[in-house]
């Protein structure tokens, strides 16, 4: 989690001097997008191109190869098919580079990579229709199938051990609970820990292992109208949370934050369900626990955003956007409990099926 003075801080005209000098392109059009703690900025150019200028931290930067593995994954889901971006190479035929630069703190070293920018808005910003959630559920598990492919010699990094958003870590939330401190919330926080720890936990050894995105979110799916005046998926980003994992977590992370978007959260988990399972079925372990993962991951946003914004003030509407509308869902779903949720989800995701042209 970076500290305030870890987050690169670029002016534009830093940043169009990087382009110009790596990748002799030539910016016309420069814009700040919004980031969790490293830097991204839009640039359009002379020559035609749209890309994504993206500055890790200070700490990110300390471990290139765990980038390098990013930008490795990112290009083979995209020769597979799939709607990533791809990592432009340098004019010395680097897809990295590491630049001293000086942000306001002295000069320090940044990681720097160029991707291509995808089109589309994220999928926060439209109607969440079941047929757009099925999709979301198909193209989740399409991609972490694709990645049990990958082969890398340093393929071993992304175990990342100690990972504080890895949702198999979720118990590392119990040192920050302080910030927790005289909020009711605090208790519901408590029992979903226990809950992991008793019921989720004893059943791991059953859950299926892969390697996974980590961070399928509503911001982390770009969407773009179709011809039938809906919509369809046309991009996946921010591979920032790429480890080892299994795929229930993946499917769990996913549910978790497309509820978030949608004026019935309940709504949300069966079509997601179905169009998951239509690629990978789930397992009894797997789906026993589904309904306590999901919690767990709105448990790592809440708390994780308000350790973040001790960090980062000046970041706080940002970093607390998903937190802000999961406090009330996880509370919903406490209430209601296991059986009634997994019921509704269970029983869309049969009804959605069943809606489907037999192929």
């Amino acid at each position: 989690m970076a500290a305030n003075n870890t987050k690169p801080k670029l002016s534009k005209s830093q940043a169009a001097e990087i382009v110009q000098k790596h990748y002799k392109l030539t910016p016309t059009n420069l814009r700040f997008l919004p980031s969790y703690d490293d830097q991204n900025i839009y640039i359009a150019t002379v020559e035609g191109g749209e890309y994504l200028l993206k500055i890790m931290n200070t700490v990110h930067t300390r471990d290139p190869t765990l980038i390098e593995l990013q930008s490795y994954a990112m290009n083979f889901l995209h020769q597979s098919g799939l709607p990533t971006q791809t990592t432009l190479k340098t004019t010395t035929g680097q897809l990295m580079i590491q630049e001293d630069i000086d942000c306001g703190y002295g000069l320090q070293k940044y990681l720097v990579r160029l991707l291509t920018y995808l089109p589309g808005i994220p999928i926060a910003e439209v109607p969440l229709s079941p047929e757009l959630l099925y999709q979301v559920g198909r193209i989740a598990a399409t991609m972490d199938n694709i990645l049990q492919k990958m082969e890398h010699p340093q393929l071993n990094v992304l175990q990342r051990d100690g990972f504080i958003w890895s949702l198999s870590n979720i118990c590392l939330l119990e040192k920050w609970l302080n910030v927790l401190d005289g909020d009711p919330l605090l208790e519901i926080v408590k029992s979903v820990l226990h809950q992991f720890k008793t019921a989720v936990a004893p059943k791991y050894s059953s859950f299926r292992e892969c390697l996974i995105h980590g961070d399928f979110n509503d911001l982390n799916v770009l969407v773009q109208e179709n011809e039938k005046n809906g919509y369809k998926i046309s991009g996946i980003i921010d591979f920032g949370d790429l480890n080892f994992g299994c795929y229930v977590n993946e499917l769990a992370v996913t549910i978790a934050y497309m509820m978030l978007e949608h004026p019935n959260p309940l709504e949300v988990g069966g079509p997601i369900l179905a169009g998951w399972e239509s690629i990978f079925p789930l397992n009894a372990a797997e789906r026993d626990c589904l309904f306590w993962l999901v919690l767990s991951r709105l448990c790592q946003s809440i708390v994780l955003a308000r350790v973040s914004v001790t960090l980062q003030p000046e970041n706080e509407e940002y970093l607390m956007c998903s937190s802000k509308k999961g406090i009330p869902l996880l509370r919903k779903l406490f209430e209601i409990g296991k059986e009634q949720v997994e019921k509704v989800w269970v029983k869309s995701a049969a009804e959605f099926r069943d809606s489907q042209p037999s192929s």
